[in-house]
């Protein structure tokens, strides 16, 4: 194991998990690697769980505040949440035993852009970051460090955080040392300057991570698989939404608006955003880049079939299957996928610059095309908002898809006042559900509801939503935007309360 450790200081360091988690004290800030179930500790938690409930059995309740960069997995996330030993949390989770905490109001989380991360944490807005757990793939003999199959944060928390924790992890393929490119040139207000990318393809950083070797404090090897979990194939939903989609990007080409190459690609992960990726493939693209967040199975299969050219990401977010594959073939992936710290992959400057085209899920969006990402019935959390408003914001296209039902279709996903807003009407341009798909660039408030109603909304909702509109529009205080203001959330209460937005009967 010594040989992913090749630097002598280094390996005076190395303890057990155990050791290493009574490193950490209860009320500290704990900085961890990990996006969307790759690249995160995977030992020094799950001892630091073990600690933890031991503490609370003896009636000493430990408990840290965590920031991350996106999900991590079961045994960071999930063991943390299992025995009460967070306080706080940001800014994307995806376990359900954290969520179930959340929404009892147990645990305190704060769900936030994720390129605002870093930079909330470079101006001191979440304090003080007491320590960092990060793992990577490998120390060089001068102190650098190989990242692992996720960059997240890591740049921001190895810099910020006043003692380190490395996790070495064999599994982790020794070929991963040459494709991510860490940037080192971001600075604070007023000293910024322009990022040197113009294209996902342009290297502007360095391999490796860099650390202060006086700040590692303990380094604990291991040999364990990323946690994620595998992709359901896509329903008949999905590759509904996904035909409406590319048929929309067909027209636009024909019109002059996008190449035969598309712009840089960003997509979800989930059944829809596959779909799409398949379609693509089906439809005889190639040549295409992304500049998204995260590598999926799908990603793969396009980089290896020649759709895609390269992608640009953040992390991966692999099935076994995937990541079988990747480690086969990891020398072809590498000089064709590039992993990037997420205040790179998620900037909002290079988002616009490369004029990416944004593809997002989304929980409900309303006849004016609001969009609610993240909350059911405006108060229970799901996941968060993840990337989706860095790149909704600023690209060229911004797209969000869903079926247009859920819960055996006694739930609307097309309903007249959005519960809660992600993403406002002023950055929704493209809505698309099974139904069809609502267009609406270039439209005034009342336009895009009747497109959206039209093309969007499942026939056993269409007309209750005509009917809202239709009364709103001669009944509203206001005839811009009509509402029917004690009306507007009615759906959602009789679905908090029945179970179902249909009326009885």
């Amino acid at each position: 194991m010594h040989d992913r450790i090749r630097d002598a200081r280094m390996l005076e360091r190395v303890v057990t998990a155990e050791q290493a988690a009574a490193l950490i004290n209860p009320g500290m800030t704990v900085a961890m690697s990990g996006f969307t179930g790759a690249g995160y500790p995977k030992a020094v938690p799950q001892a630091l769980a073990a600690r933890m409930e031991a503490e609370h059995d003896a009636g000493h309740p430990f408990r840290i505040k965590v920031l991350t960069g996106a999900s991590t997995a079961p045994e960071l996330d999930g063991a943390l949440a299992k025995v009460d030993g967070l306080e706080l949390r940001l800014p994307y989770q995806s376990d359900p035993t954290m969520r179930a905490r959340i929404n009892a109001g147990e645990l305190d989380y704060i769900d936030i852009h994720l390129s605002h991360v870093g930079q909330y944490t470079w101006y001191g807005f979440f304090g003080d970051i007491d320590l960092a757990v990060i793992e990577v793939a490998g120390v060089l003999e001068d102190g650098r460090l190989i990242p692992s199959s996720s960059v997240g944060n890591n740049k921001t928390w190895l810099e910020q955080a006043g003692k380190v924790i490395l996790e070495v992890n064999r599994f982790q393929p020794a070929e991963l040392e040459g494709m991510h490119d860490i940037y080192y040139g971001t600075a604070l207000p007023p000293n910024r300057k322009p990022i040197p990318m113009t294209s996902p393809e342009d290297r502007i950083g360095e391999p490796y991570l860099r650390v202060d070797p006086d700040k590692v404090i303990a380094i604990v090897e291991t040999n364990g698989p990323d946690r994620n979990s595998p992709f359901n194939p896509p329903d008949e939903a999905s590759r509904q939404i996904a035909g409406h989609l590319l048929e929309f990007l067909e027209h636009e080409i024909k019109r002059g608006r996008l190449a035969e190459t598309l712009l840089p690609l960003q997509s979800g992960v989930g059944n829809i955003p596959n779909a799409v990726l398949e379609g693509l493939a089906a439809g005889g693209y190639r040549g295409l880049t992304a500049f998204t967040e995260v590598i999926q199975d799908g990603m793969l299969k396009l980089l290896k079939d020649g759709v895609l050219k390269m992608a640009s990401a953040t992390s991966f977010s692999l099935s076994r299957a995937g990541v079988d594959e990747f480690n086969a073939n990891v020398d072809y992936y590498r000089e064709r996928i590039i992993l990037r710290p997420q205040e790179i992959s998620n900037h909002p400057e290079l988002v616009r610059r490369l004029g990416c085209i944004a593809l997002n899920g989304m929980i409900e969006a309303d006849i004016y095309g609001n969009i609610n990402s993240t909350h059911v019935a405006g108060t229970r959390i799901m996941n968060g908002i993840g990337g989706s408003g860095d790149f909704a914001r600023n690209s060229y296209l911004s797209v969000f898809m869903s079926p247009s039902t859920a819960k055996g279709g006694t739930v609307s996903s097309i309903v007249p006042m959005a519960s809660h807003v992600d993403h406002t009407e002023h950055d929704t341009m493209i809505v698309v559900t099974e139904q069809g798909l609502a267009d609406l660039r270039g439209l005034a408030p009342k336009q895009r509801a009747r497109i959206i109603i039209e093309n969007c909304a499942h026939p056993d909702f269409q007309p209750m939503l005509q009917d809202y509109f239709d009364r709103a529009c001669r009944d509203s205080y206001g005839k811009h935007t009509p509402h029917l203001l004690g009306e507007a959330l009615s759906w959602h209460q009789r679905f908090v309360e029945t179970g179902s937005m249909k009326p009885a009967g």
